[in-house]
């Protein structure tokens, strides 16, 4: 039996944007709250901007073996801490694009339309904005559905990014301001104000932020709401193990928790799921029971199916100038997102990244190519000299393309669904940067290092949960609760029934909220 001092009126499973911006939306209302995460606070040490040990080494990665679908193991890059994904995400924060919530045919298949528009989303898109920060410009970006201005200026390019956006628009280009959630005061120079939480430094991308200078989930929602809303409660080193249900069926009665070595139970009047896609998908696969054998609400059999994440590919340009630029992730490119000249099929989004560090690039460049092209130059040059980029094509929705357990081993079956479409992103990239005139090393020969993100890269999970109005080929309403559980709802990105080409963080954040208003009156 579940005694009264574990019982809430809302239990949120999962500190990612989706958990977080959900309990903090509803942290006034004054209701008993309580936040289980598997991980730990992440460590803040010196670490956190180490290059090999945060991509060479995988640091704060989970120590996971999972089976792909040829058989072979492979470590999944997820992060269970506070604050999840987030933690390491790029905070590139754009809007769906308004084509995205209709049916877009692509050379790999056709995008489903979503059951709900643009504009359907578009409030808590403008709240979700300002929840996590985000720098942006407006109008910059010829697809950009908002309207609304960005709560804080664009961050500002550095001379060999403004230099590259100019050329661009020579070409007849539309290069925009990446929208980012950064903490991060400016002054008229584009540099950090003394006081500024962030200081513009090279470890944003894909690093944790040693300064919390990054608008994740923990810094923007779990520790503010902690700090003011005594209703509210996080419990660490919770793993939730299964949920259960009532005799019906229709109503989860109990979480169960594996914590400090020994079972926790808790009961709620409302449960939201938030893990993470493939986690959230794992959760209530493994809480089948009697009256749902296939999985907590599965009985349409999706829960888990069509996974996505892009078609992405990291690529790094190594020119013959020195680029000497810090903070490099402020521009993205969207002139070919629905297609382009030569081709009728949309291609993507190119995007900055991170500034490469030398012992990235000897941790993960394919070093028998490198060093074939390049046998001089050391890998403190090789970073010296590169520009990179961030290419995602969309990923389409196939029922194939799920995880699971089997043998009480979790197995990720994913094929490419539009690779085409990123194969002539990359090329397009190579063009536009030949016509603006960049020479690069090697008797005037530009050299692409690419690195498709392999499978173990989950950073854009997705689509594991769908929603939609049919019960028999989706897995929740359009308010993200299950159909066939009155109290279970799913607030990550799970619910995607299609991924678009841009980051989707703001898109499940803007989902969250809006959850979060309908659960209002529920609570």
């Amino acid at each position: 039996m579940t005694s009264p001092h574990s019982h809430y009126d809302l239990i949120v499973i999962g500190t990612g944007p989706g958990g977080a911006s959900l309990a903090h939306r509803l942290a006034a209302s004054g209701k008993r709250i309580l936040i289980l995460e598997r991980g730990q606070y992440l460590r803040r040490e010196e670490a956190n901007w180490s290059p090999q040990a945060v991509f060479v080494e995988g640091r704060y990665q989970a120590r996971e073996s999972w089976v792909d679908r040829e058989g072979h193991r492979f470590a999944p890059q997820l992060h269970y801490c506070v604050g999840g994904n987030s933690k390491v995400y790029g905070a590139a924060l754009l809007r769906l694009r308004e084509r995205d919530f209709g049916e877009v045919r692509h050379h790999g298949g056709l995008s489903p339309a979503w059951p709900l528009t643009s504009a359907d989303f578009a409030p808590w898109y403008d709240e979700a904005e300002a929840l996590f920060h985000v720098h942006g410009l407006r109008g910059d970006d010829p697809l950009d559905p908002g309207t609304t201005p960005y709560p804080f200026p664009p961050v500002q390019h550095e001379p060999k990014i403004a230099e590259l956006s100019e050329r661009l628009r020579a070409q007849g280009l539309n290069p925009f301001h990446l929208p980012l959630g950064i903490l991060l005061d400016q002054q008229a120079d584009g540099f950090a104000t003394p006081t500024s939480t962030c200081m513009r430094c090279s470890y944003f991308d894909g690093f944790p932020c040693l300064l919390n200078g990054k608008a994740d989930a923990q810094v923007v929602c779990i520790d503010p709401m902690l700090r003011d809303h005594a209703n509210v409660t996080l419990l660490t080193g919770a793993y939730v193990e299964r949920l259960e249900t009532d005799a019906t069926g229709r109503r989860v009665s109990e979480v169960v928790v594996r914590r400090n070595g020994g079972e926790e139970r808790f009961s709620a009047g409302t449960v939201v799921v938030a893990c993470g896609a493939l986690s959230s998908a794992l959760l209530l696969l493994r809480s089948a029971s009697d009256r749902h054998p296939r999985g907590l609400a599965n009985g349409s059999d999706q829960v888990g199916r069509n996974y996505m994440r892009h078609e992405m590919s990291v690529v790094m340009a190594v020119m013959k100038e020195v680029n000497d630029t810090v903070f490099q992730k402020t521009l993205a490119l969207g002139d070919f997102y629905f297609g382009s000249d030569d081709w009728e099929h949309p291609l993507g989004l190119i995007q900055m990244c991170a500034t490469s560090h030398a012992d990235q690039i000897k941790g993960e460049a394919p070093l028998p190519g490198l060093m074939k092209h390049l046998p001089e130059m050391p890998f403190d040059e090789l970073a010296r000299h590169s520009m990179d980029f961030w290419l995602q094509a969309e990923d389409l929705p196939d029922p194939d393309n799920r995880v699971y357990y089997r043998d009480g081993q979790v197995h990720l079956d994913v094929r490419p669904t539009n690779a085409e479409a990123l194969r002539r992103l990359k090329a397009k990239l190579e063009q536009v940067l030949s016509a603006i005139g960049w020479p690069a090393v090697l008797v005037e020969r530009s050299l692409y290092l690419g690195k498709d993100i392999p499978l173990s890269g989950t950073a854009h999970q997705a689509g594991t949960c769908r929603f939609g109005t049919d019960p028999a080929t989706s897995v929740l309403d359009l308010d993200c609760r299950a159909h066939e559980v009155d109290n279970l709802y799913v607030t990550d990105a799970s619910f995607f029934p299609s991924i678009g080409a841009v980051n989707p963080t703001l898109t499940l954040i803007a989902n969250a909220l809006r959850v979060a208003d309908r659960l209002k009156d529920r609570l």
